[in-house]
């Protein structure tokens, strides 16, 4: 009986992402299976609303961290883990937001298509339009329509090819991508957003945070406005200058979390030259999608959002404050949060580069702690073992080794 059940959970999860079938060889086992009782199903997330429409996030995180969410409502239910609304907020309320976001987006998208007729289109691009000092290229489609001297604008049209080469590679095992239309959708929403977000314009690797939800979100105006709330979470990843990646100071956290609570592989590491953990940089800065099956980063992605989940980040956003939490926030507020923020606010700390996902790579790094100790005698060895585990971690055991590992850093930090 259970072997039919798993059966039946892989057949509706393929008919929501379905693969190329020339692509099955290549993508890596899905090991995500929708369970009853433990997924967040549509029955579970529509009773989990007052009359009114507020929502009982703390029953909602319970169940995703059990189990994720069923593919049929992902979507929606992301939109809350990233903070684009308020689970104390009404459906009135939320509407007239979602209403007011979508009147914005054709705004931008408009002083977009001003400037590059193809955008909106259904079309995109993959070759430049201007030159480095802002020249129409002979012969560009849709170019500029005049000569451009606004370093802004110049910079965001040499940013649309590249989009648009980056858009052709992303997600292509997917039967989704095969469409054209589906294609530009994303080339569309990541190259408005490179004009909306003048700090971090668009870099590679923007595209791979972007894909799942422009899969799970029809509406292309919801589908940004739920993308410009995970590059919050996520945008300082991105940060470039001309000597640093943002993911840096993550990846600096990472060296300090296994120097304290596994110092013998920190210093084996160090002695490879690889105390910097560029290695893991790939994981950290799209969220494991090379590591997981397609299907398998998304919960992963879910169980991560809902384990870092603080109710006040609608407001935090929205006001552009820290959104601190009180200290002595009670049991029945502790709820409220997911399991990892619950920890930090217990004990007060409150690293800014201390996501998840950097405690994720410190288990990935506890469990593969023998084989580097005793075989990894170059950096090209530890980048081979961790490679090793694409297709073969399991979502959430991942999680809650990577849960241990921060209560344990905690303390010792404490201490």
């Amino acid at each position: 009986m259970e072997f039919f059940m798993k059966k039946a959970s892989t057949a509706e999860l393929d008919a929501f992402y379905p693969v190329r079938e020339e692509c099955r060889v290549e993508v890596p086992k899905t090991r995500f299976r929708l369970r009853a009782g433990k997924t967040l199903s549509a029955r579970r997330w529509h009773a989990a609303f007052s009359e009114d429409g507020h929502l009982d996030i703390a029953s909602v995180l319970r169940r995703i961290q059990r189990g994720g969410i069923h593919p049929a409502i992902k979507g929606v239910v992301w939109e809350f883990l990233l903070g684009c609304f308020d689970p104390n907020s009404t459906f009135d309320e939320r509407n007239d937001l979602r209403q007011q976001r979508r009147e914005m987006y054709v705004r931008l998208k408009a002083e977009c298509n001003k400037m590059v007729p193809v955008i909106g289109s259904g079309k995109f691009i993959t070759t430049p339009l201007v030159t480095d000092d802002g020249d129409p290229i002979d012969g560009a489609p849709n170019g500029a329509r005049h000569d451009v001297s606004d370093k802004k604008v110049i910079q965001w049209k040499l940013f649309l090819h590249q989009i648009g080469l980056d858009v052709v590679r992303t997600d292509r095992t997917l039967v989704f991508y095969e469409s054209e239309t589906n294609q530009a959708k994303l080339w569309e929403i990541l190259s408005v957003y490179a004009w909306m977000d003048n700090d971090i314009g668009y870099v590679q690797g923007m595209n791979d945070i972007c894909s799942p939800i422009v899969i799970l979100i029809e509406n292309h105006a919801d589908a940004f406005w739920c993308f410009e709330r995970a590059m919050r979470k996520l945008r300082e990843n991105f940060r470039c200058t001309s000597t640093s990646m943002g993911v840096q100071s993550q990846l600096a956290t990472l060296s300090q979390v296994i120097r304290t609570i596994d110092p013998k592989l920190h210093q084996h590491l160090e002695e490879l030259d690889g105390g910097e953990y560029l290695f893991a940089f790939r994981m950290l800065m799209v969220l494991f999608r090379r590591e997981f099956s397609f299907v398998d980063s998304l919960y992963l992605w879910e169980l991560m959002w809902a384990m870092e989940y603080n109710p006040n980040i609608f407001s935090s956003y929205e006001t552009s404050s820290a959104g601190t939490t009180p200290p002595n926030a009670s049991d029945k507020e502790l709820k409220a949060f997911g399991k990892f923020e619950r920890n930090n606010v217990k004990t007060g700390y409150a690293e800014q580069h201390g996501a998840l996902s950097v405690f994720l790579v410190a288990s990935v790094l506890e469990t593969k702690n023998k084989l580097l100790l005793k075989n990894a005698k170059g950096l090209d060895d530890v980048v081979n073992i961790l490679g090793d585990i694409t297709g073969n971690l399991d979502a959430r055991k991942a999680c809650n080794e990577a849960l241990k590992i921060h209560k344990k850093y905690l303390k010792n930090v404490k201490s």
